[in-house]
C-alpha cells in the first residue's frame, strides 16, 4: 500500500472544483448548521407524501457496526442491536415489492453493510434491477471483497457506488471520531477500491469551521491522490445532532423544528422522504435519519409504506429543510456537483 501516512498536504491552494458534493449553507450561521427559524406553531407536524418512490433504502446491517464513532447519529456499534441484519431473501423480496413502484436506485446502509455476509450476493440481485449504492467505512474491504464487488460491478447493467466515510485528512482527526486504526484501514480499502477501477465518494461530517473548508478539501484531495485517487469526488455533511453526535457536542434547541409555516412555498422535493423509503428488519422508516425515532415508521411493508406521509416531527429534520437531501448521492438544495 502506498505511505500515505506521512503525505501532507502540501498544496493547500489547490483549487476544490471536480468530484466536490458540498453542503453550502444559505446563511450565515454557526458549524452546528443552525439558522434562526421563521415563527410558527410547533405542535402542529408537517407531513410530506411520497412524490415518487425514487431511491429505495436497506439497512441491511441493522445498527451493527465494527466501529463505535463518536458522531454516529445512530450510535451504531458492535453491540448496538436495536436493529438486525437484513438476509439476501428478505431484502429479495423487497427488491421484487419495488418493482413496480418506479424505483430508479437502491441504497444499502448500517451500521457497516459489509459485516453482513450477503452483501456481494444482496448487491448482484440489487444491480439486476437498477443502479446501488453502498455506505461503508471500507475498513472491512479485503482483496478478495474488493474483487468480488469489482466482478458483480462489471457483469451488471447498471452502476456500483461506493460512499466511504473519512472523517479527516490524518490519522489524529479522524481516529478521534471513528476510532483508533479506522483512518488506516480506510485508506487501505480505499486505495484497493481506486485500484480496482471504483471512484469512492469520499464523505465526511463537517467537524471544522466553515471558512477552513477550502483547505480542508484541497488536503483531502492531495491525500487521496496518494493512493492513486485524483480528481476525488468528495461529500460534505453537516452534523446531525442526535445519537451519539448530540452526547459528543450538544443536541438540538426547542427552535429547531420544522413548522408548517416553514413548508409553505418550499420545495418538498428537496427533501429525501418526498421520494425515498427505508426498509429495516422492523418495518419500514421514512428515511435513515430518523431510524432511532418511532415517528418515522411508517408501515410493516413497503406497499403500505408508498401510500404514508412522513411527519417532519423531529429535530433532525430541520437540517433537511435547511440543507436538503443530505444522505443520497445526488446534489440536493445547497449543493453543488462541480
Amino acid at each position: 500500500m502506498s505511505d500515505y501516512r506521512t503525505a501532507g498536504p502540501e498544496s493547500l491552494s489547490e483549487g476544490v472544483s471536480g468530484g466536490l458534493l458540498k453542503l453550502r449553507r444559505t446563511v450565515e450561521e454557526p458549524i452546528k448548521g443552525r439558522v434562526a427559524a421563521p415563527v410558527g406553531r410547533v405542535d402542529a407536524i408537517p407531513e410530506v407524501p411520497l412524490a415518487a418512490l425514487d431511491q429505495l433504502w436497506f439497512q441491511v446491517s441493522g445498527t451493527v457496526c465494527n466501529l463505535r464513532c463518536a458522531h454516529c447519529f445512530i450510535s451504531c456499534s458492535p453491540d448496538n442491536h436495536s436493529f438486525w441484519f437484513l438476509s439476501r431473501e428478505e431484502v429479495a423480496q423487497h427488491l421484487r415489492d419495488s418493482m413496480g413502484l418506479g424505483v430508479k436506485e437502491y441504497y444499502f446502509t448500517g451500521g457497516e453493510p459489509f459485516m453482513n455476509p450477503d452483501m456481494v450476493g444482496i448487491l448482484a440481485d440489487a444491480l439486476a434491477l437498477g443502479p446501488a449504492s453502498v455506505l461503508t467505512n471500507a475498513t472491512l474491504l479485503p482483496d478478495r471483497t474488493v474483487e468480488a464487488l469489482a466482478d458483480v460491478a462489471a457483469n451488471s447493467p447498471y452502476t456500483l457506488e461506493l460512499r466511504v466515510s473519512l472523517d479527516g485528512v490524518t490519522e489524529e482527526a479522524n481516529d478521534a471520531l471513528r476510532g483508533p486504526g479506522s483512518f488506516a484501514r480506510a485508506m487501505d480499502g480505499v486505495e484497493r477500491l481506486v485500484a480496482a477501477g471504483f471512484l469512492p465518494i469520499i464523505t465526511a461530517m463537517q467537524s471544522w469551521p466553515e471558512e477552513e473548508t477550502p483547505e480542508v478539501l484541497s488536503a483531502f484531495r492531495v491525500l487521496l491522490a496518494g493512493v492513486g485517487y485524483h480528481r476525488a469526488r468528495l461529500k460534505i455533511l453537516p452534523p446531525l445532532l442526535i445519537g451519539a453526535e448530540a452526547e459528543r457536542s450538544a443536541p438540538y434547541g426547542p427552535a429547531d423544528q420544522v413548522t408548517p409555516m416553514m413548508m409553505a412555498g418550499y420545495d418538498a422535493d428537496l427533501l429525501l422522504c418526498s421520494r425515498a423509503r427505508l426498509i429495516t428488519n422492523r418495518g419500514v422508516w421514512a428515511c435513515p435519519i430518523l431510524l432511532d425515532f418511532p415517528s418515522g415508521r411508517l408501515a410493516d411493508s413497503l406497499p403500505e409504506a408508498v401510500a404514508e406521509p412522513a411527519r417532519l416531527a423531529e429535530s433532525a429534520c430541520y437540517t433537511c429543510w435547511v440543507n436538503g437531501a443530505i444522505c443520497s448521492n445526488m446534489p440536493g438544495w445547497g449543493q453543488s456537483g462541480s
